[in-house]
């Protein structure tokens, strides 16, 4: 994964929201509690509890029936059979065209409640009147809730438990273990077939990705695009990322890192610092796409957009086994596809 660089500076997810008022007034009203009923008002008998990688042991009466998720963490959960619990998501959901997110994964945007579509959107008042039991996120930079403002973070604790998932700096296969350990303790069956057959399916690509990349030996930049910088994202901390280079893509690594390591900031003059036979280019909606870097005159000029070598990065991945293959597979096509540039 990369940061959110052209929205902040880091990815520790420092989001400025403006403050809410009444609180615990609502909650009030609204009778929530951080150990609040099921969706339907029968929580599972039992307690629950889950040790998440702050190495902070999360425990409620009985299994989270309220879940409040980032939308990728949301799509995740929902991937290994959390469907019902998740009532509200926080993170891009929804485009301006009403259809879901990329991130949003096979999530049906329309069934939660949407608490902040976008960066610094974090609305406390309508997270307090969902009455969640359980907030769940990523976690890029220790300590620090991915897409939770800073700004309004003590608000929003208090008002149900949290769990943080470590999303950088340990492989991606990794951290979609932790995601089915979390999915498993919130009462998903890792033995459905929806589960199996997409654990099948991602471990069918990584072998193919194995083999592409001996077979095509294509030298890979994962990068980003902005209106001012040009951005070259490190393999040796984006989870994605490390896991491709663990099956021998050969990515190229950024000698010069920005602080946070995430990746080199370069001015597009210096755009060609690297040369690459394969861009892998964030798709996010928040960075510039092929169509709006034509107009730089460096960007053309690069080998591997003469090529017509360019293919998708999304670079905040879905963190289950379905939505990681597609993934997987996308890159093995390129690399199975591209040339050696000169």
């Amino acid at each position: 994964m990369s940061t959110s660089r052209n929205v902040t500076p880091s990815r520790r997810g420092i989001l400025a929201a403006g403050g809410a008022v009444g609180i615990g007034a609502l909650l009030a009203a609204c009778g929530g509690g951080k150990d609040s009923g099921g969706a339907n008002g029968d929580a599972k008998t039992g307690p629950w509890s889950f040790t998440d990688d702050r190495k902070e042991k999360v425990s409620l009466k009985s299994t989270p029936q309220r879940i409040v998720a980032f939308t990728g963490t949301a799509a995740a959960l929902h991937d290994f059979g959390i469907d019902d619990q998740i009532v509200g998501v926080f993170g891009p959901t929804k485009l301006k065209n009403g259809k879901p997110d990329p991130q949003a994964g096979d999530l049906d945007v329309d069934k939660v409640t949407i608490i902040g579509n976008a960066y610094n959107q974090f609305n406390v008042e309508k997270y307090a009147s969902l009455r969640p039991d359980l907030l769940v996120t990523n976690m890029y930079e220790p300590g620090a809730l991915w897409f939770v403002p800073d700004d309004s973070k003590d608000k929003i604790t208090p008002l149900a438990k949290s769990v943080a998932i470590t999303s950088a700096r340990v492989p991606l296969l990794k951290i979609i273990e932790r995601y089915a350990d979390l999915a498993k303790s919130l009462g998903a069956d890792l033995g459905a077939k929806k589960v199996t057959d997409a654990k099948a399916r991602f471990e069918k690509a990584s072998e193919a990705l194995r083999k592409a990349a001996k077979s095509h030996p294509v030298k890979v930049l994962a990068c980003s695009g902005s209106p001012d910088l040009f951005y070259a994202s490190n393999p040796g901390i984006n989870a994605d990322l490390m896991y491709y280079k663990s099956l021998g893509v050969d990515l190229i690594v950024p000698d010069h890192l920005d602080k946070g390591g995430y990746f080199e900031s370069l001015s597009w003059e210096n755009a060609d610092k690297y040369k690459a036979d394969v861009l892998l280019l964030d798709n996010r909606t928040a960075t510039l796409q092929p169509k709006d870097l034509a107009a730089k005159p460096s960007w053309a000029k690069l080998p591997a957009v003469k090529a017509g070598q360019i293919t998708p990065w999304s670079s905040e991945p879905r963190f289950s086994y379905a939505g990681a293959a597609p993934l997987i597979e996308s890159l093995t096509k390129a690399i199975e596809g591209a040339k050696k540039t000169k």
